[in-house]
């Protein structure tokens, strides 16, 4: 069985912790692990192969995260590893059958689709829910898997499921066969979804199985039965996904047993935009759901964060409670409750507990000011290392950078600014113009506007370096990339 990692998402819903280019899969909440890293790990004791759907930004993240995972883990049953890069997204639908292309025309291999920004606390109850949508799968159906509610939720679809018309019947099917889907249901309003609840609580008292489930965004079925049934369905999706895959670029990624799939922007842009359950999943008279009750969360708000992690360690509270407080700073509180506190090194946010939602709001205000702060961190993530911005204002903008070893940025230049670059350690290979030099730490180099120029790590340590740029701009977008080893536009 195959896992396919969607790792979609513009993190948005909890920023300022989460951004465009380091969403909340990536942000490591859990003692030092990511909800990714969590979402490898869960799935490597279910699947022998896997999948891993992204855009081209993130990947290089998803990269160094199961890097870092698989040094800390020796033990994995994954035998391959394949990445598959959008350019753009284009919702489910497209990444899924993009993925199920991949698969080398095995169409009986079984796929299990699974979001890389969930948390699941019920391991032994998520692998057992696995394998019967495993049987399910082998038998050609198409499973999702449901979540009990456990209040009226306004923010989670829901599916409709049969109810079993006896407790016999009820037990079989928690066993073996799972529960016919009669629809899937829209983000309801508040007194839909409690009235979804009351038809539940009557269900119930009767023994019965539910009738209303969390939709988790989880599914398991044959590549190529998804694939037929998204043909019959959505045929301007499957045409678009399969020609996309075919002009396809593929590469050998560091080792043997992981590949790279690159898909091209145009060939994206050509493939319709939904969902897979507005594409094939409401539409087919094929679907089972899988009750599974795994203590499940998908973390879409600061709310639901606040119920599985504890604030930050350095909070002095003076008559203060029920406070969900991140900083890496010393905070005090005085005489306030039912807030939620995020700090970070260049935003702060305060918001009262069940507000949080509107945070959405602030990064469109953010957004229409042109503002950097949805997008990115104070430290960035770049394919051959990270930057961190030290200072920055009209006219100039101070950089630590810092380069791994074997790596190098690409060959650009500037339109609008010079860079003095100072080593602070490592050996630098520097390329400007048509000269290459040796910088050493201590000593430094100087780039002029509009230089074409290269920085390279050619030592054994990482190659730390502060950089300043003076110019009438200093934006992140004034890089014309002449040549890259990532590809990159």
């Amino acid at each position: 069985m195959t896992n396919i990692i969607l790792c979609g998402g513009n993190g948005t819903r909890l920023w300022p912790l989460s951004r465009t280019l380091m969403p909340k899969q990536f942000v490591k909440l859990f003692d030092g692990e990511s909800l990714f890293q969590k979402t490898v790990e869960r799935n490597q004791k279910a699947c022998d192969s896997q999948c891993i759907v992204s855009n081209t930004e993130q990947y290089f993240l998803a990269v160094d995260q199961i890097e870092e995972h698989n040094r800390d883990h020796s033990k994995s049953n994954i035998q391959h590893s394949t990445f598959l890069l959008e350019p753009i997204g284009r919702n489910t639908a497209p990444a899924i059958a993009l993925a199920c292309f991949a698969l080398d025309e095995d169409e009986d291999e079984v796929v299990l689709v699974t979001p890389s920004d969930h948390l699941i606390k019920n391991e032994e109850a998520y692998l057992e829910a696995v394998s019967k949508a495993e049987t399910l799968a082998q038998q050609d159906k198409l499973v999702t898997f449901g979540i009990t509610p456990q209040y009226p939720e306004t923010g989670f679809g829901y599916i409709e499921a049969k109810p079993k018309e006896s407790v016999t019947d009820y037990e079989l099917s928690v066993t073996n066969e799972g529960l016919d889907v009669v629809s899937f249901k829209e983000k309801p309003d508040l007194k839909i979804a409690q009235g979804y609840l009351s038809e539940n609580a009557t269900l119930d008292t009767q023994h019965l199985s539910l009738k209303f489930y969390w939709n988790s965004g989880m599914f398991c079925f044959k590549a190529g039965i998804f694939l037929e049934e998204l043909k019959k369905y959505s045929p301007d999706i499957y045409n678009a996904s399969k020609s996309a895959y075919k002009n396809a670029k593929e590469e050998l990624v560091t080792r043997s047993t992981q590949h790279l799939t690159r898909i091209s922007h145009d060939d994206m842009m050509a493939i319709p935009e939904d969902s897979i359950d507005y594409a094939v999943m409401e539409k087919s008279d094929n679907v089972k759901v899988i009750a599974a009750d795994i203590d499940w969360s998908d973390l879409g708000s600061f709310e639901s964060l606040d119920e599985e992690i504890e604030s930050s360690q350095k909070v002095i509270s003076i008559d203060s409670s029920n406070n969900l407080i991140l900083s890496p700073k010393q905070v005090a509180t005085i005489d306030v409750y039912d807030l939620i506190i995020v700090d970070t090194a260049d935003a702060l946010l305060v918001s009262k507990k069940g507000s949080s939602q509107k945070v959405k709001e602030v990064v469109k205000v953010l957004k229409e000011n042109n503002s950097e702060l949805p997008n990115i961190h104070v430290t960035a993530h770049r394919p051959w290392g990270t930057y961190t911005i030290l200072d920055e204002s009209q006219g100039y903008k101070v950089k630590r950078i810092v380069v791994k070893p074997g790596k190098r940025l690409s060959l650009q230049k500037h339109h609008h600014r010079s860079e003095h670059w100072v080593i602070v350690s490592g050996t630098a290979m520097v390329t400007r113009g048509t000269e290459e030099y040796i910088v050493k730490a201590n000593e430094s180099t100087y780039i002029p506007m509009g230089e074409v120029h290269r920085l390279e790590n050619v030592g054994k340590i990482p190659l730390v370096m502060i950089e300043a740029q003076v110019g009438e701009y200093v934006g992140e977008d004034d890089i014309v990339r002449l040549e890259d080893d990532y590809q990159r536009n």
